[in-house]
C-alpha cells in the first residue's frame, strides 16, 4: 500500500494565492495537500513520493518544465502519474496540447472550476495512483518469491553437492576393494558371482550419488544417458535382484517368464534397471502379504515388451490416465505408499520416453490388481563386450611412479593397494604438506591427488608444484568427490591435467595411465 508521502497531492500554481486555495479545499475533504513554489521543489517533493500533481497552465507556459517531463520519463512500468491541469476557460491553445502530449495521464479541468470537478478529478487520481501502487507491491512480491526460489534453489544445489562428496568418499575405498578381490580372488565360481554383485550394486550407488547433482533433470528429460547395446535378460536380472529385499518383505511371489532367445535394446543399462525395479517395488508395496506378481519379457513386432502384473489394490478407471503425473495418489494406497504413485512413476515414464519407448497401465478396477506395460525398440545386433574387469596382467603402468594423495585414509590405501596390483610403485600420503615433500623425495611421474583436505587442499598443492621448475614433469590427476563443471573449471585454473570424480572407475583410470607418457 502506499505511504503517507505517496498519498499527498502536490500543487504548483502560479499565484500563491490560488495553491492555498485549492490545497484548503482538498484538506477539508480529508485529502493530504502540499504548494510547490517551483519547479525545482515540485520535482523534489515528486522523487520524495506522489499521488497526484495539480498543475496551472501558466506554470507550463511561464516556468521551465522540463525537470517534470524528465521525472515522468524515469517512472517505473507500474507507475502512470495522474496530473490535473487547470487551463484558462475555452482554452484550446497550443501548450495544452503539448502539455497533454509530454505530461501523459493527464486530465483538463477548465477555470472557472467547480469544486465538484476538482474534488472528483483529486478523488479518481488517487484511486487510480492506489492501484498502481498495489500493483507495484504485487510485482515486489513475485520478485521477492523469486529470489527466494532462487535462493532456496542455489541452497538445495549445495545441499546436493556437499552430500554427493561425502557419499563418494565411502564409496571410493568399497569400489577399490572390490576391485582389489577381483584381482586376487581364487577361482571358486561362488566368489566371483559375489564381485560381480558387489561390482554391479556399486555402479548403481554411483550413479544414484551423481542424480543427486540433476535431479531436476530427469523430469525435464534432459538427463544424460549412457547408452550401449544391452541384453533385456541382464536388465531384468539387475532389476531384481534390485527389488528383490522389497518384494521378500511384502511377502509376496514373483513368477518371471523370460524368452530362450535374446532380446536386445540399445539403452542405458542402469537406467532401464531403474525403470523396471521402480516397477516391480510398486506392485510389492500395492500388494497384499501373499499376493502374486508375474514379471514377463518377450519380443513383439519389433519391440522389447516388458509386463508386470500383480494382484494388488487396482486402481479406479477415471485414475489410470493420471497415474504417471507428479505426486499423484492412488485413494486408499497412502498407507502403502512410502512415496510409491508419487514421483516413481514420473520418473519411469520420463526414462522410458527418452529411449523411445512407452509405458501403460490397465487395471479392472480397485481390488482387481494391475499391469504395468513397457515397450522398448528392439535392435537385431548382439551386444557390444563389456568393459573388461582390471589384470594384473600387462596392464600398461608397470614400474610407473604414482603418489596417491588423500586425507581419507582408507580410499587412499585401497587404491594403493590396487595399483601395486597392477604392477605401479606406489607411495601414499594423507596431507598437501606432506604431498610436497614426497614430490621432491619419490620423484613420482603422476600424482593422483583429493582436493578436499584441510590445511593446504588439492588446489593450493597444485599451485605450488606448477610454480618449482624441477617438478615440471608432473602429470597432476585430481581424484575428489566434487565432480561439477566448477569444480573443474577450478581443477583446470589450479594446474591440474585430468580430474577424475570418486570414485574412480578403476577401467578408466587404467586407461588414463597407460596414455600417459
Amino acid at each position: 500500500m502506499p505511504t503517507e508521502l505517496e498519498r499527498r497531492i502536490l500543487v504548483h500554481a502560479p499565484t500563491s494565492k490560488d495553491s492555498e486555495l485549492t490545497c484548503e479545499v482538498l484538506r477539508e475533504k480529508g485529502m493530504d495537500c502540499e504548494i510547490c513554489d517551483d519547479v525545482q521543489s515540485l520535482v523534489q517533493e515528486m522523487e520524495r513520493g506522489v499521488g497526484v500533481v495539480i498543475l496551472a497552465e501558466e506554470a507550463f507556459v511561464r516556468d521551465n518544465i522540463r525537470p517534470v517531463v524528465e521525472f515522468l520519463e524515469r517512472q517505473a512500468a507500474w507507475s502512470d502519474l495522474p496530473i490535473i491541469m487547470v487551463t484558462r476557460h475555452g482554452a484550446d491553445s497550443p501548450s495544452v496540447t503539448e502539455a497533454a502530449k509530454l505530461l501523459g495521464n493527464v486530465t483538463l479541468l477548465e477555470r472557472p472550476t467547480r469544486l465538484n470537478a476538482l474534488l472528483t478529478a483529486a478523488k479518481a487520481g488517487l484511486r487510480a495512483r492506489r492501484r498502481q501502487f498495489q500493483a507495484r507491491d504485487l510485482l515486489l512480491a513475485r520478485t521477492r518469491a523469486e529470489e527466494s526460489l532462487r535462493q532456496a534453489d542455489r541452497r538445495k544445489d549445495e545441499f546436493l553437492a556437499t552430500l554427493a562428496h561425502e557419499l563418494r568418499n565411502p564409496l571410493a575405498p568399497l569400489r577399490n576393494s572390490v576391485h582389489i578381490l577381483q584381482l586376487t580372488a581364487s577361482d571358486d565360481p561362488a566368489v566371483a558371482r559375489l564381485c560381480e554383485t558387489m561390482e554391479r550394486q556399486v555402479t548403481h550407488l554411483v550413479r544414484l550419488v551423481d542424480d543427486l547433482l540433476e535431479v531436476s533433470r530427469i523430469t525435464r528429460g534432459k538427463i544424460e544417458l549412457r547408452k550401449e547395446n544391452v541384453e533385456l535378460a541382464a536388465i531384468a536380472r539387475n532389476a531384481i535382484e534390485t527389488s528383490r529385499p522389497v518384494i521378500d518383505a511384502a511377502k509376496v511371489q514373483l513368477a518371471i517368464s523370460l524368452p530362450q532367445e535374446p532380446i536386445y535394446v540399445h539403452g542405458d543399462p542402469v537406467r532401464l534397471a531403474q525403470v523396471v525395479a521402480n516397477l516391480l517395488n510398486n506392485a510389492a508395496k500395492y500388494t497384499n502379504e501373499g499376493g502374486q506378481i508375474w514379471f514377463t519379457a518377450r519380443h513383439e513386432n519389433g519391440e522389447a515388451v516388458i509386463s508386470i502384473r500383480d494382484t494388488g489394490i487396482g486402481i479406479a478407471a477415471d485414475l489410470l490416465p493420471k497415474v504417471f503425473d507428479m505426486f499423484m495418489q492412488v485413494d486408499g494406497a497412502t498407507e502403502r505408499s512410502q512415496g510409491g504413485l508419487g514421483i516413481g512413476l514420473t520418473l519411469v515414464r520420463s526414462l522410458v520416453e527418452l529411449h523411445g519407448g512407452s509405458v501403460y497401465v490397465r487395471s479392472d478396477g480397485p481390488g482387481m490388481g494391475s499391469e504395468f506395460v513397457v515397450r522398448l525398440p528392439a535392435v537385431a545386433e548382439e551386444r557390444a563386450p563389456a568393459g573388461l574387469a582390471p589384470t594384473a596382467a600387462a596392464s600398461g603402468i608397470e614400474s610407473r611412479r604414482i603418489l596417491v594423495v588423500d586425507d581419507n585414509v582408507d580410499s587412499a590405501k585401497t587404491l594403493g593397494i590396487l595399483l601395486k596390483y597392477l604392477g605401479a610403485d606406489v607411495q601414499i600420503v594423507h596431507s598437501g604438506v606432506d604431498a610436497i615433500e614426497a614430490i621432491g623425495k619419490f620423484q613420482p611421474g603422476v600424482v593422483l591427488l583429493d582436493i578436499g583436505m584441510p590445511g593446504m587442499d588439492g588446489y593450493e598443492v597444485a599451485r605450488r608444484v606448477r610454480e618449482r621448475r624441477e617438478f615440471e614433469g608432473v602429470t597432476l590427476i585430481a581424484l575428489t568427490g566434487w565432480g561439477q563443471e566448477d569444480d573443474r573449471r577450478r581443477t583446470r585454473e589450479a594446474g591440474f591435467d585430468h580430474h577424475l570424480v570418486k570414485p574412480a572407475d578403476i577401467v578408466a583410470l587404467q586407461s588414463l595411465l597407460v596414455t600417459l607418457k
